[in-house]
């Protein structure tokens, strides 16, 4: 009898699983490579083992092999190898470089990024990634904060080195210019000494005292207040994060088309690191282009593309072609995507798989979509959540603080309702914060949440979990707003427009734009007595020391900045109004690209709220 009922059920199992759950494949699929994953992960754990010792392992299996290409320029894995060794022996030479030492890298996406960061690797030194867009005091702080002794600056970001070389002078640091001459004094050239070394490998014994819980990296990230904060990315991290693309299904075979930049965790962890785990070939560009992004792809055969959610837009935004699809990209991974834009994306491109995931530098947890579900940035599923808990909890964004109950613990949304994400800090989810801040690493720590004496990491994102388990971002908390894929912090713009004569008091806040993902800068001042709104000078000040992306699009001028009963500045109220001048009373002035503050008037509106004037 149970025979004949098992032999009944069987043939049907599957359709009565696919009408309970219709993803379920994929999640099993998901399940599967994420055990052979683990085990993989493990052997690597028993005996350590970094990226660059996977990469001399993939220069062993195929070194003839394409690993870079770069404008006209290609690389095999042996060639890189070559390369890089000579980097670190003319390190070796000129500097009293050790194992465990950290170097600042200020360069742009070039193939000098990438043999100098295995070069220091081989060294067993510490990589600093620095954003190439910072200067002045927020260049200064990210070289300090992480105790570099040697600084690595390309030739076209001299310039801005040059502004901060008198402190790194008097901190005794080296900085040391890819060219071959250099006539600034406290500047050396590196180059030079780089064509001359030998090629030859380097000793292992040279990073003999490395674990997974050293670090690997310092990479930045501009938090939810003031400075940027170098993360500190261990060696078991590194990994991890590389290991996405084998996650997602990137292939030995595939061509990665790599323009993110490499100063970011996603270009350089996922991207640069994820090729290298796999064997496969980086196509790098030194930015995003949309005019070139498929005339490149089609050019190199690219397979697999990385993106940002501003770059899908950008891509659609394009004058169609009858050649769109015409073209062998199968994977695109990223983040930031909207629904609509992927939607769009797909019909105009073909049948590109979309990969969406969810992750942070400094992070603990991170999520997958990995069934394509539009919109979703990642699915639960029962074998993630047991090694990784998390939850969504209640959170007051107008106390900006976790809602509790009456015992004094936190709150879990239930399922379609939006939630602060927090993950539980432990042995298999460690969260080892910044450098040099412990006052920061605090404050992204969250005690007694569920029981008394349990810490979790706060993420600073609200999300959403629907009945099927997918989950979408809702919002940023906080002081930091995302614009160009980039964060912001509002607490440095406003401290930079507050070193403004004229300027009292400054409260800058993120405003939507319609059809951007994110939020551009707007600020809302209030000027000091008896004196007028020079908007040639702050133009000229934030141009001098901002990025682009940080810049107030839009400023506002107010008698008094609204502020709570503790005198915490209001934001929500603000950034509700945005910056429509039919709404807003106030004086409103707008940032023409090259020509600085202009009148905000209704035509500007009109023109940005209909698409026609392009932020």
């Amino acid at each position: 009898m149970i025979a004949f009922i098992l032999l009944t059920i069987l043939p049907v199992l599957p359709v009565l699983l696919y009408w309970g759950n219709p993803y379920f494949l994929e999640d099993l699929k998901c399940v599967i490579r994420e055990i052979q994953i683990r085990r993989e992960f493990g052997k690597i754990l028993k005996n350590f083992f970094s990226l660059v010792d996977c990469f001399l392992d993939q220069v062993k299996k195929h070194p003839q092999k394409t690993f870079l290409v770069f404008e006209d320029s290609s690389y095999t894995y042996s060639q890189a190898d070559r390369e890089s060794n000579k980097v670190a022996r003319a390190l070796q030479t000129h500097t009293h470089l050790k194992e465990g030492d950290t170097v600042a890298l200020f360069l742009g996406n070039e193939p000098q990024f990438v043999w100098v960061w295995l070069g220091l690797a081989k060294l067993g030194c510490v990589a600093s990634l620095l954003n190439t867009n910072i200067r002045s005091k927020s260049l200064l702080h990210c070289f300090s904060c992480c105790e570099a002794k040697v600084l690595i600056t390309g030739a076209e970001l001299r310039g801005a080195v040059e502004e901060v070389l008198p402190a790194l002078r008097e901190q005794g640091v080296r900085v040391f210019l890819l060219s071959e001459s250099c006539d600034v004094e406290g500047m050396e050239s590196l180059s030079d000494h780089i064509q001359q070394a030998s090629d030859q490998p380097l000793s292992p014994q040279l990073k003999a005292n490395m674990n997974f819980k050293t670090p690997a990296l310092y990479i930045y990230t501009s938090g939810t207040t003031g400075l940027p904060k170098a993360a500190v990315v261990i060696h078991q991290k590194l990994w991890r994060a590389s290991l996405i693309a084998s996650n997602v299904g990137v292939h030995s075979n595939d061509v990665l088309y790599l323009n993110m930049p490499l100063y970011h965790s996603a270009g350089f962890m996922l991207g640069l690191c994820g090729a290298i785990e796999r064997g496969c070939t980086v196509v790098l560009r030194r930015k995003f282009s949309a005019s070139n992004f498929w005339n490149d792809c089609r050019k190199y055969n690219v397979t697999v593309i990385q993106y940002i959610g501003e770059t899908m837009r950008y891509l659609c935004n394009m004058p169609k072609r009858d050649n769109d699809k015409d073209h062998k990209v199968r994977l695109a991974v990223g983040n930031g995507i909207r629904a609509d834009t992927w939607t769009e994306f797909l019909e105009q491109f073909g049948n590109v798989r979309i990969c969406e995931f969810y992750g942070a530098t400094e992070s603990n947890v991170a999520f997958v979509n990995y069934t394509g579900k539009v919109g979703a940035i990642g699915r639960e599923h029962f074998l993630h959540k047991l090694r990784n808990p998390y939850a969504l909890i209640e959170y007051d964004t107008e106390t900006e603080e976790p809602i509790r109950d009456s015992r004094g613990f936190c709150i879990k949304v239930p399922k379609g309702e939006t939630g602060l994400l927090v993950a539980k800090i432990g042995v298999r989810t460690p969260f080892f914060g910044y450098a040099k801040n412990e006052q920061q690493t605090e404050r992204k720590k969250l005690k007694d949440v569920f029981e008394k004496g349990d810490v979790y990491f706060n993420s600073g994102d609200l999300l959403r979990i629907d009945n099927e388990g997918f989950i979408y971002f809702q919002d940023r908390i906080g002081d930091t707003f995302r614009w160009k894929g980039e964060n912001v912090a509002t607490t440095e713009v406003a401290d930079l427009l507050l070193t403004v004569d004229f300027v009292e008091e400054a409260n800058v806040y993120g405003v939507k734009v319609p059809g951007y993902e994110g939020r551009i800068g707007m600020a809302a001042l209030t000027l000091k007595e008896n004196v007028d709104f020079d908007n040639k000078l702050i133009y000229q000040h934030v141009k001098n020391y901002l990025p682009s992306y940080a810049r107030p699009r839009f400023i506002r001028i107010q008698d008094a900045l609204p502020v709570t009963g503790t005198f915490k500045q209001l934001k929500k109220k603000l950034s509700a109004e945005g910056f429509n001048p039919n709404v807003i009373q106030d004086p409103l002035f707008f940032l023409e690209d090259n020509e600085g503050y202009v009148s905000m008037s209704q035509e500007i509106f009109s023109s940005i709220s209909e698409g026609t004037l392009r932020l």
